[in-house]
């Protein structure tokens, strides 16, 4: 018997067995209306047969279940809550009835389980997964602004106890197959996908009776005990402010998570459920969650996608590449691209800084091995792809090569033509610089049009950004080459055009200048870094300062100077000015330079440095606490949008998922510009006015906002 109603197939074999395969409409099965229909009319079928001995879910796509529709969450909206209550609660109730079945349930996991489609999987008595690294687990929610809300919170909880619920529920930590079967959300895997149907179908006649969930039956408790019990009440008198230290109160969905869990733990599982609901209802709701989705998801999925990428043009992979200078950034492009498995050139004056390189690379591939995560024989296999030399000849061959050399017009333009001598016609070259305008670069070019800018971050090993900047004769061709680059290296690009600090650069710098200017207004610089920090910041702006060097700023600020060009209106100069000062006359260069705005300990801590009371204090300061948190945020907020506006950002998402990835703007932004959806274009133009008038013309909200205010609001 086979019977198949909204892309859900029903079939109950010679043994008693259905399955359920779900193959809905899309690329990926998702829980929407259709999903929502469909599970109804499965669970009718399966409590009114007769002779039923069991039940396997099973996927026939890559992915077993992707989970909620993120388009019909995000557009959820205030006095809509009951509406979505009871859509959620009908959901529940549909799992529940599986789990109530007087027959064992099997999820056989064939891809990606994530959010609800591991909700759906927990209400099954058993879970049987592929082993394969396709194959992820998890319940992610918590990167959106949500919670699980079809059980996940619930089940999690009573499956595992508190203690390793905890990571699974507020990290949002993604697991594989081994790992998930460790930590017991799977109970087995098989090597072969072929094997599923069977394993799952043979657990049933195995176990023909085990269809009651522990949390069903009498005298249950949950594994580490309720919350009466000290260790669950101590776990969660610690878990509470690690959190808060985590999100400083800006993102709610994990104080929330938290709540719920606590209230799992001191009511039946049915009312625990229903507090579920209420939660993630309330968060839906929220501006976090709105902006998080938007980022997180929505926007993200456009950049993966490829909406930055040249249409019509055949997408293609670098067999082979080459990387100029073996500093620190120049390791980190080599790592990534021997992690992708691309032969790598890695060139320095010497062959011994060469050779350097790839010992530090060495070094980054055993951190790997101690954490389990790669082996020696793979690490060597991966050492081997790289060719240290000091030899441009050995760059031929190479499809493209990025320069990781000093900010130096000159030098960038003296390397420039001595690779351009060995790389082929239709050779890439690539400087990843960081501020230096790539049309200015190209000059020195013999072949402009193959000539694009690629900004890595640092550390590369870590930071997922690549900035691709188009140079005004930077070619089609060439951008699609830098972009599929991008994406083989596993990085994800955004791409702008042409201008002194490109995108992160210039914006980050305002963020710097911001805070240089409250310290010289008299604003202790203590007070300062907490406030950039409290507005969601990973560091207060003197202390990143710090991080950066006031020694390169400095630099930069000379090279600017006698270039005639600057990142933006203001020049950044109040930070310029203040690196000078403690460059040139105190000697102050920074944290790797002996000390910046604080002084640094040999263990690692560190102190604001006195003298800098003496330098810039002043006896009091007026400035209120509220104008010292948006000066912080609204600086950079106001330049993305100038970026925006000039045509040096592409698009929203390249400015919003720039902004996160690339210069820490505060998660629950969702990024700079979708920080001024949920604000309010019109609230944010006033607010602009209200610092504008006190602080100056810096704060003059762009035109672009009072443009699409008139038009449709926001910023998409």
């Amino acid at each position: 018997m086979s019977e198949s109603f909204n892309g859900f197939s029903y079939e109950k074999d010679v043994d008693g067995i259905v399955t359920i395969t779900m193959d809905m409409e899309g690329s990926v099965n998702a829980i929407n209306e259709n999903f929502h229909n469909a599970i109804v009319w499965v669970v009718d079928k399966l409590e009114a047969e007769k002779d039923l001995q069991g039940v396997v879910v099973t996927s026939a796509k890559n992915i077993f279940l992707a989970g909620g529709d993120i388009n019909e969450i995000f557009n959820a909206r205030k006095g809509e809550e009951l509406k979505w209550f009871k859509y959620m609660e009908i959901l529940k109730w549909q799992l529940r009835r599986i789990e109530k079945l007087s027959v064992p349930a099997v999820a056989a996991i064939n891809g990606a389980a994530l959010g609800g489609g591991l909700e759906l999987c927990l209400a099954c008595n058993y879970r049987v997964a592929w082993a394969s690294p396709s194959v992820q687990l998890g319940l992610p929610e918590v990167n959106l602004g949500l919670l699980p809300g079809a059980g996940g919170v619930v089940r999690a909880v009573h499956m595992l106890g508190l203690e390793k619920a905890l990571p699974l529920l507020l990290e949002g930590r993604t697991l594989n197959p081994s790992q998930a079967l460790e930590l017991g959300i799977v109970d087995s895997i098989v090597s072969d996908t072929e094997e599923l149907l069977d394993a799952a179908k043979q657990w049933i006649k195995d176990h023909p009776t085990e269809c009651i969930q522990p949390w069903d039956k009498k005298d249950y408790i949950i594994d580490g005990g309720g919350i009466g019990n000290p260790a669950s009440a101590q776990i969660l008198a610690m878990a509470t402010p690690q959190v808060f230290k985590k999100t400083r109160g800006l993102l709610p969905a994990p104080e929330r998570i938290l709540s719920v869990m606590h209230d799992v733990m001191a009511v039946d599982f049915d009312t625990a459920l229903r507090i579920e609901t209420r939660g993630l209802v309330e968060l839906m709701m929220t501006p976090q969650a709105k902006n998080l989705m938007s980022s997180n998801f929505l926007q993200l999925n456009k950049i993966k996608s490829g909406i930055s990428r040249p249409k019509g043009i055949k997408q293609g992979k670098v067999s082979k590449i080459g990387v100029l200078g073996a500093g620190m950034m120049g390791q980190g492009i080599v790592y990534a691209c021997a992690m992708a498995g691309i032969q790598v050139v890695l060139k320095d004056v010497t062959l011994e800084a060469a050779d350097k390189g790839k010992q530090c690379v060495a070094g980054l591939l055993d951190k790997l091995i101690k954490r389990g995560r790669t082996s020696e024989e793979k690490k060597a296999e991966l050492l081997a792809m790289i060719h240290p030399t000091a030899d441009y000849s050995d760059f031929q061959g190479c499809e493209l090569v990025v320069e990781a050399v000093f900010e130096n017009v000159e030098l960038k333009s003296q390397v420039t033509q001595e690779i351009e001598a060995v790389l082929p016609e239709e050779g890439v070259l690539g400087s990843n610089t960081s501020t230096l305008p790539i049309s200015l670069l190209a000059n020195g070019s013999s072949r402009p049009e193959n000539f694009i800018g690629i900004h890595f971050f640092s550390p590369v090993d870590k930071m997922p950004l690549v900035e691709i900047i188009c140079g005004d004769r930077t070619s089609e061709k060439t951008l699609a080459t830098a972009y599929d680059f991008a994406r083989q290296i596993k990085k994800i690009p955004i791409v702008v055009n042409d201008s002194v600090g490109f995108y992160t650069s210039r914006v980050f710098s305002t963020y710097l200048d911001e805070g240089c200017r409250l310290l010289t207004e008299g604003v202790d610089p203590v007070y300062v870094d907490q406030m950039g920090k409290y507005v969601g910041m990973p560091v207060g702006p003197l202390g990143v300062h710090d991080e950066v060097s006031q020694k390169l700023i400095y630099t930069m600020g000379k090279t600017q100077k006698s270039l005639g060009v600057y990142c933006t209106k203001y020049d950044s100069s109040v930070a310029m000015e203040v690196a000078t000062t403690l460059v040139s006359k105190y000697e102050r260069g920074g944290r790797h330079h002996g000390g910046g705005f604080y002084d640094y300990s040999a263990q690692g801590g560190k102190h604001i440095w006195r003298e800098l009371y003496n330098i810039y204090g002043k006896e009091k300061f007026d400035v209120e606490e509220d104008d010292v948190k948006d000066r912080l945020l609204f600086r950079p907020v106001i330049e993305s949008l100038k970026c925006l506006e000039e045509g040096v950002l592409r698009s929203v998402s390249d400015g919003n998922i720039g902004s996160l990835m690339g210069i820490g703007a505060p998660a629950w932004t969702g990024g700079y510009i979708q920080f001024v959806n949920t604000y309010g274009l019109e609230r944010f133009i006033d607010r602009c006015s209200q610092l504008a008038m006190k602080y100056g013309d810096r704060f003059i909200a762009p035109e672009i906002v009072s443009k699409n205010l008139v038009s449709d609001g926001r910023f998409e």
